[in-house]
């Protein structure tokens, strides 16, 4: 008897641990990209010992010995996707975690809120937890932006121009276009054509924004198309302390002339070159790659972010706040967002709890009633034995 109080006392204690199980999940029901772990029992053998010694094993004088709290295996099924304000807040459609150093440890998450910390690297806020992205052999590295804060000048070679210079018009005026020298100097170029006597010939005169001019020469038709012996015209602006700029006028592509009153639609379609930009925003593009924006309108993309996928993900153990480490080294491979089976990045959405509260309060309802029939048990086997005490001896 004293076996079967000790056989309900064992279902009392693995009750309380599921319990707790339950109400951790409960209570992260709002927790970003928390996984639930499950609710799993598992019965116990004795072998001799009048039912106290407790083993695996089969053999004939077996018996009952309980149950115990098996170990959760944790539910990485997804949760919903939900809308943030973070340009960094990545979350992943699909399998896959992503990757976070810090120094020689590796940390996995879902989820997570990043910004650039005060050292450059993208950061899990809060933390030194740094995002990885894929180096040139695919391995985990961290990123640091500080390098990348300016973006470089580039001279300007050429301007495109595309559209409709009306053969009926007598002059056209495109003002304040912007070049830029070696230095990132910015000029302010005005290109202006006048018919000339001769049908069809464009007298262009190009000023900068001082009003000097820096070339004078000619545009000539044939029919509607641009002679292509007159469609480049090279002009040279002098910059102190740096070489000449040169700048190639282009109207060989997409320039017409066709009859439209006094009004014309040339335009200026391209220019290339661009000033000093100073990093305005990080974000991570479609592809799941870190992306720079400049002030100056220019882009840059770094590394993809890099995505675990596990061969089992049960291996992994939960270390709080999200992250997981690989308890055992299992199988892991490297990959970028949506890659050979890989999930796809988010950006700018957080993954929810995948908690599922009905399924909660079902195994509440059958632990509370195993607890309870438990506690019966002990409660009557502890009758029973207070019945034994009283038996008095007879003669």
């Amino acid at each position: 008897m004293l076996g079967s109080i000790y056989i309900g006392m064992s279902g009392l204690n693995a009750y309380t641990k599921g319990l707790q199980t339950i109400s951790n999940n409960v209570a992260n029901l709002n927790t970003s990209g928390f996984k639930a772990a499950s609710v799993r029992f598992t019965d116990v053998f004795s072998t001799g010992g009048g039912g106290l010694t407790f083993s695996s094993g089969s053999g004939p004088g077996q018996g009952g010995g309980g149950v115990r709290m098996a170990e959760p295996s944790t539910d990485f099924r997804q949760g919903d996707l939900r809308q943030s304000g973070g340009d960094l807040d990545l979350a992943i459609k699909g399998s896959g975690m992503l990757v976070l150093k810090d120094g020689d440890k590796t940390y996995y998450a879902r989820t997570g809120q990043f910004s650039v910390d005060e050292e450059g690297f993208i950061s899990l806020q809060g933390t030194k937890y740094h995002l990885a992205v894929l180096d040139g052999s695919r391995q985990a590295a961290t990123l640091n932006i500080d390098a990348k804060r300016t973006s470089k000048p580039v001279a300007t070679t050429k301007i495109a121009f595309a559209d409709n210079l009306s053969s009926t018009g007598a002059e056209h005026t495109l003002s304040n276009m912007a070049v830029y020298d070696a230095s990132g100097g910015r000029h302010l170029w005005t290109v202006k054509l006048k018919a000339a006597a001769t049908p069809g010939e464009w007298d262009v005169t190009v000023t900068d924004d001082l009003g000097a001019t820096l070339k004078t020469s000619k545009l000539k038709f044939i029919g509607s198309v641009v002679d292509a012996s007159t469609a480049k015209i090279d002009v040279t602006q002098t910059v102190a302390g740096f070489d000449p700029l040169t700048v190639k006028l282009d109207f060989s592509s997409g320039v017409t002339s066709y009859s439209s009153g006094t009004i014309s639609s040339l335009r200026n379609a391209s220019t290339d070159g661009n000033g000093v930009g100073n990093l305005t925003s990080v974000t991570i593009d479609e592809e799941g790659r870190v992306k720079l924006t400049y002030s100056n309108t220019k882009t840059e993309t770094l590394g993809a972010v890099a995505m675990a996928d596990f061969r089992d993900p049960q291996g992994l153990t939960s270390v709080g706040g999200g992250l997981y480490e690989s308890r055992d080294g299992g199988q892991v491979r490297l990959l970028p967002s949506g890659e050979d089976g890989a999930g796809t990045l988010v950006a700018q959405q957080i993954e929810a709890s995948n908690v599922n509260l009905a399924e909660e309060f079902g195994e509440l309802i059958l632990v509370q009633r195993g607890f309870q029939a438990s506690s019966q048990v002990v409660s009557i086997a502890n009758d029973m034995i207070q019945q034994l005490f009283s038996i008095r001896g007879q003669g």
